[in-house]
């Protein structure tokens, strides 16, 4: 009689050889760039099966590896391009980002383990900007399909239905927000203009993820959930959150990033009670902006460099 894990390795299998086959190579998708518009280039040895292309240099790269990128158990890299690991709690919400012009809070699930700790990812997001609250989530699949909309995506309670396929737009006039498909599905490109950029995508838990990790997902439960990458661009000195707090310009990273698992810790300084709610101890969306503000329109490069799979990464501002 077949286990579990052979028939999880059934059912999720076939899915994601779709996802292997197409992303193990990454294009530019930007028709701006004329000389590198289609070009399928291999995903680094990092990242074999989802790369990005940067356009400008024509190249691809882990957008895992880059500052403001929220991946995998999940595994941060932050403002000032320090690796670590948040593992918060299954079925709890914890605050990602909290500013008086944006909050950020991330829905976690995941299950229980036996190494004293539950494997968590990030289902969705809750970003409240100005007098909106917008929600990015993956659905509950268990079977995966990479043609199909894994994605769910609301603004103020409404669902917005991107157009499916490459490059089509969805835009609100009223609050200025902009969503792009860069590829068919499973992948956004969300922007808010002079507040953030955010590119979502929808993964699920490879049987041979849960075979090397030792996750035990079995055949009811693919565990889709987001992979992350966030670009912000008028923070201020006040922000925090487990995320947010790496974008100070004074911040001194409290992980030990010599250790194999660097991990954050303070769980109970960023738990909220609510995918959208402000309760958390750091919070301080809504308040008045101090005079130590970032600077409006800065976003935050963040040069990297590394080695040994993504441990001790060396970035400069």
């Amino acid at each position: 009689m077949r286990g579990p894990s052979l028939l999880f390795g059934m059912l999720c299998f076939f899915g994601v050889m779709a996802i292997g086959a197409s992303a193990g190579k990454a294009a530019c998708h930007n028709p701006f760039f004329g000389q590198c518009y289609g070009i399928l280039h291999t995903c680094p040895p990092a990242c074999p099966r989802l790369c990005e292309v940067d356009c400008r240099l024509c190249k691809p790269y882990c957008a895992c590896d880059r500052p403001g990128a929220v991946c995998q158990d999940p595994r941060f890299i932050g403002g000032d391009g320090v690796m670590f690991y948040f593992h918060g709690e299954k079925d709890k919400d914890f605050c990602l980002v909290s500013d008086p012009s944006i909050h950020i809070n991330a829905h976690f699930i995941g299950k229980s383990s036996s190494k004293g700790r539950d494997f968590t990812w990030v289902e969705s997001v809750g970003i409240l900007f100005r007098s909106h609250k917008l929600y990015i989530g993956a659905r509950r699949v268990s079977k995966w399909e990479e043609s199909a909309n894994n994605m769910l995506i609301r603004l103020d309670g409404e669902e917005i239905k991107v157009p499916i396929g490459e490059r089509q737009r969805w835009r609100s006039p009223e609050t200025g927000l902009e969503i792009l498909r860069p590829v068919k599905n499973n992948k956004v490109e969300v922007k808010m203009e002079e507040l953030f950029t955010i590119v979502a995508r929808v993964v699920p838990i490879t049987a041979e993820e849960s075979r090397v990790h030792g996750y035990n997902v079995t055949e009811d439960n693919c565990y889709a959930h987001l992979e992350l990458n966030f670009k912000f661009y008028s923070l201020s000195q006040s922000v925090d959150g487990v995320l947010g707090q790496t974008y100070k310009t004074n911040y001194q990273s409290r992980v030990k990033i010599t250790a194999p698992m660097p991990i954050m810790g303070g769980a109970e300084r960023f738990a909220a009670s609510d995918l959208f709610a402000r309760d958390c101890a750091v919070s301080s969306f809504g308040s008045r902006l101090r005079p130590d503000s970032l600077g409006k329109g800065e976003s935050f490069e963040v040069a990297c460099g590394s080695a040994n799979g993504g441990r001790g990464i060396i970035c400069r501002r």
